[in-house]
């Protein structure tokens, strides 16, 4: 094994090809397979190419020469399905040892040979495959707990595959094709005990096979996942990839698995994928093509191939491998890892982590109840909910006098494997019978947690125990618990915790990261004063243990400390949220908790939070008397104990019992819709007409709303909830209002017409403003979006509202408001009009639209001004002063302009101070895949690519929440983040929380729909002629900069293009989630759709950092060894640019014209409207270019000059490009 190990340190190891598809070539016949020892066999016998190695053993030698010739330094043996289970399709199973060791001695002798011949060592690999069967997955879909095997046949039939191949000799161990990883536990488990009886230790090379472009093992896993699964071996030598693809599609999996895997890596692809017949095409040549990129990237140790490929492929590989170095091991992150579906990593960095309590049947009576009835579908969803709600690990008990604890548990774990919502997640084995524990571990594939293993049977039992734990690839929870019983002090503790650490760790060498102490959690104010101090001693012994026991983690029952109070769950979980908030600091690592717990430590009322304080950690002696009274005396407030005096629970209730008006006004401030039907039925009792309910408390309700929002109290997703609540009233009592037609009319603040401007299809600011303003009791008229100019000037001069509201995110949308308010002009008007959009600024209103019209127009920043604008606007005792103020503004910020327009540099002059001709000489980069791709990416792949930064900017919350992404559900930690980011206005942070988890939420049903963002990129040869880059045929025209700072150069993005030979690239992304957001307009749900809205523009941005960081390291190659986070990607601090259409470089809208030609936009479903702007609106298309200099610039203003060029290189007149570049 060392001198298998020092090799892959030293050079890429060559491992053989494939062994059927030689086996074909030799054109064998049903009679070769039989020879005369099976010439009368019952069954046919083609085929079962392991059986070759005894009927035609010069066949399987000859391969195996061949690919030591071609530079193989590893063979396998021809016994791919030689174990039990496969050749029972023959009914060969007894034949199992003979052929494997057979096999084994074949290759042995022929690599002794060679050795003797040349000096050169030949390693015989023993090739052991997955078998047919699976052991994770189901083979009937409608009875998803059965298995076609189990982990102990697996084992067996492994045992006798691995005893037979090691008595003939082979010097490594090969699971290859690996597609469930419990399957190739059971190997592991099996090769172990066979190296404990050979008394020797094998290299084990592990390869895994794919499902498809996500990376996933077929069983579910992720790479990570996979890798932490099988890290309990010490065993393997290396870990790669097998057959799945050709190498060209192979390339990202093998990046992922080299970035992470703290062993060698090895790879060995198919010949490409095969064609119509079966056979694969791809020829050495184009494969060595493909594995370039790997050599290059130093991703390799060990290189071979899979199906299709032969000794010529080999000694292609062979010959460029020894011309590259290979691949330097990365140091693995300390800490504990778990897996299930997805992989858990805890860290000294972790935030705290919930372990969920609800599938247990001595914890959870429904739970039982369920089990009992064999109610199964309806248990899954209690799992489901936990993980919903925020668990990280499931735990799972089934110990129960009346049930088959062994059965149900192992059948519960089956079934929730086929749940990947639930089995994505690791999974805490929680039994007091080591029997059941045993099973358990052999029913997941993941890592898993067993709970729990003690002292309390002596050193003995306790070794043996965590031995096999550590043999099937499990952590383990450690009571502290010994042959005394209990530990219940802080000496106690901390000495049995200590004891146990030494022993596994020193007596069995058990990873002291794996070991996760319970220092029993106990219950407080019992009315016995030795267990007052039981809170206190625990959190003194986390800190203890945490402090003294390196790598120990901390877990506990929560539930346990409040055992006292049974029935009064306010009260427990306030103590929960308490015990957990100080235990966490002292180091608490985990906490077996309900995830669905509403109260947090700053939810509780500062009396009570104190009391709790001062029972948790001891600090009076009379305090849990006081709790006790305190318990007391809110069962005597109300009988049915769940009235809770003093608490937010308390509060909530409270309003229920005021008069009915004041309750629909608080529903509406609220957003609470589950009282409004009984709420507005009592109210059409009492007022005289429906309407005047609408005018009264409801609008009451909304003009509060409206108040709070203006004065920074209120966030805009409570602003939109409260719409949406205030449509569902409106709903409820539009019949009775209809039946009541005429009889009264409301009242409104004002009428106001909104629209998107011609061109322009963003309207998610124009939904959020029109949302606040009818907070604010206005009547909204809203027209869409690719509204004309006609349109709303027919509309306005037929509705006669107070204010139009104009709304616009290209630049062409500028132009286009100010041709609206010289159409208003023309027509008479006199309405004031408010503009607003990313594009839209207070300088551009005051130079470019004001002047068009003689009635106001107002930029608005931002949706909290509207309704402040709109009052001042609207009353008469403020209207001139503003208007006069607002005039008087506009003047002073035209002054400014006029003086801000220093002189330009003519056109000329800026080319001759170009960038470009600062530039070293540099080589352009060949694109790896030439010519234009189409992808479709998962959503799941975008989403770390997200930034949240401007997610939350268009929620109208500025500031840097992205740290966000790093929480779960734990009260504590929330609040403890809402502190940091929002200190003094905890409502806020509990809004960009709600908010977060509502998005993410929708993220999670995204990519359950299998959403995709869909992508199209064309890398091409360009060249660039004075400021026009041509790609290919299409000449794309671009601006160059007049006004430089100081004597710096001027830019152009023409200029990052050589003038010969270089290449370019162009690009589009497109998110389509208009169905979903025109059934939540349907349903009147406003804040989903508008929540879907700007998760579609995230995901389109997102889409586009994810698919430069392909095209950079991939598909064009220029930075093959790039490794940048999505926060170093946010800063562009990668190499090269992608400018945008619409961006500060690349202002022309219509360029999108061009780039459509360039790319076919129709194929991925992108439309344009007249002025370029694109549909779907979360649409980003621009441009790829590589050039090692190329930066991010602001274009500045041009001159008329430039101005007068581009209009002639655009084939456009001056006026029409004057639209187009509104702010330069």
């Amino acid at each position: 094994m060392d001198d298998f190990n020092l090799l892959l340190k030293e050079r890429i190891l060559i491992l053989d090809g494939a062994t059927g598809t030689m086996i074909q070539s030799y054109g064998l016949g049903e009679a070769d397979f039989r020879g005369r020892r099976f010439a009368s066999w019952p069954c046919d016998l083609r085929g079962n190419n392991d059986l070759l190695t005894l009927t035609r053993p010069d066949v399987i030698t000859d391969i195996a020469r061949q690919y030591i010739e071609a530079g193989a330094d590893i063979v396998s043996t021809d016994t791919f399905n030689a174990n039990a289970i496969s050749m029972a399709d023959y009914g060969m199973e007894g034949l199992v040892e003979e052929i494997n060791t057979e096999a084994a001695r074949l290759l042995r002798r022929l690599a002794d040979e060679h050795k003797n011949a040349t000096g050169r060592t030949i390693f015989v690999a023993g090739s052991i495959g997955p078998t047919n069967k699976t052991a994770s997955m189901s083979p009937d879909v409608n009875d998803p707990a059965m298995r076609a095997v189990a982990y102990d046949g697996l084992f067996d039939a492994y045992l006798s595959q691995i005893r037979a191949l090691v008595k003939g000799g082979i010097d490594i161990l090969l699971f290859e094709t690996v597609f469930d990883t419990l399957n190739l536990k059971a190997g592991l488990d099996a090769a172990r005990q066979v190296m404990n009886e050979a008394g020797r230790k094998y290299p084990i090379m592990v390869s895994v096979t794919i499902s498809g472009p996500d990376g996933r093992t077929f069983s579910g896993q992720t790479l990570k996942a996979f890798l932490t699964s099988i890290s309990h071996s010490d065993s393997i030598a290396s870990v790669g990839i097998n057959c799945s693809s050709g190498a060209a599609d192979m390339l990202p999996h093998i990046t992922e698995l080299s970035r992470i895997a703290p062993y060698p890596l090895s790879c060995y692809p198919n010949a490409g994928l095969p064609n119509a017949m079966g056979d694969y095409d791809e020829t050495p040549e184009t494969m060595l093509r493909h594995m370039r990129e790997y050599f290059n990237r130093n991703l390799l140790n060990i290189v071979g191939g899979c199906c299709g490929t032969t000794p010529a492929h080999i000694a292609a590989l062979a010959k460029e491998a020894s011309a590259h170095t290979p691949r330097r091991i990365p140091q693995s992150i300390q800490g504990l890892h778990l897996s299930g579906l997805e992989s858990l990593d805890i860290t000294p960095d972790s935030l705290f982590v919930n372990v969920g309590e609800r599938c247990n049947v001595a914890g959870s009576r429904k739970f039982l109840r369920l089990i009992k009835e064999g109610n199964l579908d309806e248990a899954i969803t209690i799992a489901r909910k936990q993980v919903e709600d925020g668990a990280q690990i499931i735990d799972i008990n089934m110990d129960d006098g009346m049930m088959d604890a062994r059965k149900e548990m192992c059948g519960f774990l089956n079934l929730i494997s086929a749940e990947p919502d639930i089995a994505r997640v690791p999974i805490m084995i929680d039994s007091s019978k080591w029997e059941v524990i045993e099973s358990a571990l052999k029913c997941v594939q993941g890592k898993s947690i067993v709970n729990s293993i003690s002292l309390k049977e002596g050193e003995q039992r306790f070794l043996s125990h965590a031995g096999r734990i550590m043999e099937l690839g499990a952590a383990a929870v450690v009571m502290a618990f010994d042959e005394e019983g209990q530990a219940d002090t802080f000496e106690r503790k901390t000495a049995v915790c200590e004891r146990a650490y030494r022993l596994l760790t020193e007596r069995i060498g058990f990873d002291p990261e794996d070991i996760i102490f319970d220092p029993n959690i106990l219950a407080i104010a019992t009315g016995i004063k030795e267990h007052d101090r039981y809170g206190l001693d625990f959190i003194r012994a986390v800190k203890w243990i945490k402090t003294n026991l390196p790598g120990a983690k901390v877990s506990g029952g929560v539930s346990n400390l409040s055992f006292s109070f049974r029935g009064n769950n306010y009260l427990r979980e306030a103590m929960h949220a308490v015990f957990l908030y100080h235990a966490i600091a002292a180091g608490m690592d985990m906490a077996i908790v309900n995830p669905s717990t509403s109260v947090t430590y700053n939810d509780i009322d500062p009396e009570l939070r104190t009391l709790l304080e001062d029972v948790v950690l001891y600090r009076r002696e009379d305090a849990a008397d006081e709790l006790i009274e305190y318990a007391q005396q809110m069962l005597r407030d109300k009988d049915n104990q769940t009235q809770i005096p003093a608490t937010e629970s308390r509060k909530e209730e409270s309003w229920r019992k005021q008069p009915v008006g004041e309750r629909l006004t608080h529903a509406l401030v609220k957003g609470i819709h589950e009282y409004l039907e009984e709420d507005l039925a009592e109210a059409l009792e009492k007022y005289d007409v429906p309407v005047s309910i609408i005018d009264g408390p409801l609008m009451e309700g909304m003009n509060h709303v409206g108040h709070l929002f203006g004065e920074g109290k209120m966030f805009l997703p409570q602003v939109v909830k409260t719409a949406r609540t205030m449509k569902r009233a409106v709903s409820i009592l539009t019949p009775a209002i209809e039946a009541r037609q005429g009889s009264h009319e409301t009242s409104k603040a004002g009428k106001i017409i909104f629209a998107t401007v011609k061109g322009d299809v963003h309207d998610i600011g124009k939904n959020i403003v029109s949302i606040v303003l009818a907070c604010n009791n206005y009547e909204i008229i809203d027209l869409g979006v690719m509204v004309s100019a006609e349109k709303i000037v027919s509309t306005a001069i037929k509705e006669q509202p107070d204010l139009v509201c104009l709304s616009g995110l290209i630049t062409p949308s500028l132009e286009e408001m100010a041709h609206v308010v010289e159409l208003m002009e023309e027509n008479g008007l006199k309405i004031p009009v408010m503009v607003g959009g990313a594009t839209t600024s207070r300088i551009h209103t005051a130079v470019k639209i004001a002047p068009c019209y003689s009635a106001p127009v107002i930029h608005v920043p931002d949706a909290s001004q509207n309704p402040l604008i709109a009052a001042r606007l609207l009353n008469s005792a403020t209207r001139e002063n503003y208007i006069a103020e607002l005039r008087e503004e506009y003047e002073t910020l035209r002054q400014r302009e006029r003086e801000r327009l220093v002189p330009k540099l003519s056109l000329d002059e800026a080319r001759q101070r170009s960038i470009r001709h600062t530039f070293s000489p540099y080589t352009p980069v060949r694109p790896a895949k030439y010519g234009r791709t189409v992808i479709e990416i998962p959503v799941a792949k975008v989403i770390p690519y997200i930034n949240w930064r401007f997610f939350f900017n268009a929620w109208k919350m500025p500031g840097d929440f992205s740290s966000v992404t790093s929480l779960h559900d734990c009260p504590a930690c929330r609040q403890a983040w809402i502190e940091k980011h929002c200190p003094g206005n905890t409502a806020k942070g509990k809004e960009i929380l709600k908010l977060y988890d509502d998005a993410t939420e929708i993220l999670r049903e995204l990519e359950k729909d299998n959403t995709v963002c869909k992508a199209v990129v064309s890398l091409t040869e360009a060249h660039s002629e004075g400021d026009d880059i041509v790609i290919g045929s299409t000449r794309i025209p671009t601006l160059r900069s007049q006004a430089p700072r100081n004597n710096d150069p001027t830019h152009s993005l023409a200029d990052y293009i050589m003038p010969s030979g270089d290449y370019a690239g162009a690009f589009a992304v497109t998110v389509d989630l208009s169905e979903k957001i025109s059934q939540s307009e349907a349903e009147d749900d406003s804040y989903r759709a508008l929540l879907l809205q700007s998760i579609a523009h995230r995901l389109a941005e997102a889409s586009s950092e994810y698919l430069h960081s392909i095209v950079r390291r991939e598909l064009w190659g220029y930075a093959k060894e790039e490794e940048l986070s999505p926060l170093q990607m946010f800063q562009a601090r990668y190499a090269g640019i992608r400018p945008a259409v619409g961006y500060p470089s690349l202002p022309d809208q219509k360029l999108t014209f061009l780039l459509s030609g360039l790319l076919n936009f129709d194929e991925i479903g992108i439309s344009l409207t007249e002025n370029g702007a694109m549909e779907p609106s979360a649409t980003v298309c621009g441009l790829y270019i590589s050039h090692p200099d190329a930066s991010y610039f602001m274009l500045g203003p041009i001159a008329d000059d430039q101005m007068a060029d581009y209009a002639r290189r655009r084939g456009m007149s001056i006026d029409d490009v004057r639209k187009l570049l509104g702010r330069n």
